[in-house]
């Protein structure tokens, strides 16, 4: 009785005031593990160039064809706010609240759509700036952060069709009943 409850007390029981452990305050909250170090990486830079990007747009004082100016301002912005989301959904509770299947295909087509959609801004740009170094580098960022958002998708492609054949069992019992006689 006694001294089962002493052995077992501090094992089962947490010590008063820890918290979580090693990870307290708002490190608790953040969870790096539900997305690979490659696509880690392929998000962080995402956010990175497209605010970058934005910076340096912001900092161009005037403009002959502002349109190409203005599309790209809208543009990396709404990347830069984008790519915070989803990392924001993939890195925190939020993602345990919502169907991965979702957050996977939103992704997929946010991804998809903010790097061609970026591609097109910087061409635009590229074909309306003044040649201010403001603007070069806007476009520079510009054009590394689409490469970061369509090389994303490219890779999520592959998982997708890498992943495929694995979610049609009547494929896989095929091969199976095909390989069974050669292998008896």
């Amino acid at each position: 009785g006694v001294e089962n409850g002493a052995v077992y007390s501090p094992t089962t029981e947490a010590a008063p005031g820890t918290g979580r452990g090693a990870r307290s305050g708002l490190a608790a909250y953040f969870v790096l593990g539900r997305l690979p170090w490659h696509r880690r990486i392929l998000k962080g830079l995402q956010l990175l160039l497209s605010l970058l990007a934005f910076i340096c747009e912001e900092v161009v004082s005037e403009c002959g064809l502002c349109g190409g100016l203005y599309f790209f301002e809208f543009v990396s912005c709404s990347a830069f706010l984008l790519s915070l989301l989803l990392l924001i959904v993939y890195c925190t509770p939020v993602h345990d609240r919502v169907d991965t299947g979702k957050v996977k295909s939103s992704d997929f087509y946010i991804t998809l759509g903010t790097g061609c959609v970026f591609l097109l801004a910087s061409i635009i740009f590229v074909s309306t700036h003044s040649g201010t170094s403001a603007e070069i580098a806007a476009i520079v960022f510009g054009f590394l952060a689409s490469s970061m958002f369509l090389l994303d998708f490219v890779v999520m492609l592959c998982e997708k069709l890498r992943e495929s054949p694995l979610r049609k069992p009547e494929n896989n019992a095929k091969v199976e009943a095909l390989t069974e006689p050669l292998n008896a």
